[in-house]
């Protein structure tokens, strides 16, 4: 398996995942910080942010062979490994390990959406904001607060509220 995955260095703005695609990779972030976006109306929404161990995948690509409805943006000059959804799948079909691994893999991340609709449908922003700082602390200092604003649901100036009140 090993020598099917690759160590690639990308700068910060590379868009590794395009919702006009069908993808073909998949990607863990060895070094860096990421983005998953989706645009509505002509303005970008931030759903999700990866950092080191996190899985890059357009679930859709990997699931159904079709376009995915996510961008995902490096916002950090990143490293990662990057394996082709189709020598995976080789893998996948050739090692029981391997295919049990993929199937967990696919569990967490089903979890971690479903963890993350929930919270945003019932936390009010004040609760969601001390929830992602709880979760992670250090994502404050690495994100732009426009992003981290839009990944909660609310303005900017709603955001400064918040964080003048804690």
């Amino acid at each position: 398996m090993i020598d099917k995955i690759e160590l690639i260095e990308l700068v910060k703005g590379t868009a590794v995942l395009s919702t006009d695609k069908v993808e073909k990779k998949i990607y863990f972030i060895k070094k860096g910080m990421v983005r998953a976006y989706t645009v509505d109306d002509g303005k970008e929404i931030t759903f999700w942010f990866g950092k080191e161990g996190d899985l890059i995948v357009s679930m859709r690509s990997y699931v159904e062979n079709k376009t995915g409805y996510e961008t995902i943006e490096l916002m950090e000059d990143c490293e990662l490994y990057e394996i082709k959804m189709s020598d995976l799948h080789e893998l996948y079909s050739t090692n029981l390990e391997i295919a049990n691994w993929g199937r967990k893999l696919a569990e967490i991340e089903l979890i971690k959406t479903e963890e993350r609709f929930i919270s945003r449908q019932l936390g009010t922003a004040i609760d969601r904001y001390k929830k992602l700082l709880n979760e992670d602390p250090g994502l404050i200092n690495r994100v732009q607060l426009s992003y981290i604003a839009s990944y909660l649901g609310i303005s900017q100036v709603t955001l400064s509220r918040i964080r003048a009140e804690i």
